[in-house]
């Protein structure tokens, strides 16, 4: 606050000393953002808790969804394990009936 209310004063000194238009616009441009860049700190630590959950949020729902995913091709791979088994069987028993057919 102790900066605010020393812009006007300088801003006047600065006019009374016949310093360019430009100087003094250019010197309350960069006042004004100066002030914006302040304000909009201010702002993002006020709602950074609110941001910062629901990205916690996020990150478990992502990995939820990878826990999923795992699950899911761990059921697919048992079933083609047991598709393959049972395939392995059926050729097996094939196999076994020709020998002895053949003998």
């Amino acid at each position: 606050m102790e900066a605010v209310q020393e812009l006007i004063p300088l801003a006047k000194e600065m006019m009374a000393q016949k310093s360019g238009r430009k100087l003094v616009k250019l010197y309350v441009l960069g006042s004004v953002l100066a002030l914006l860049g302040v304000v909009l700190g201010l702002v993002e630590t006020l709602c950074s808790p609110f941001t910062a959950a629901s990205s916690q949020q996020d990150q478990e729902a992502a990995a939820a969804e990878l826990q999923a995913a795992r699950e899911r091709k761990a059921l697919e791979s048992r079933a083609l394990l047991e598709k393959g088994k049972l395939l392995e069987a059926a050729l097996c028993s094939r196999a076994l009936s020709n020998r002895q057919h053949a003998s």
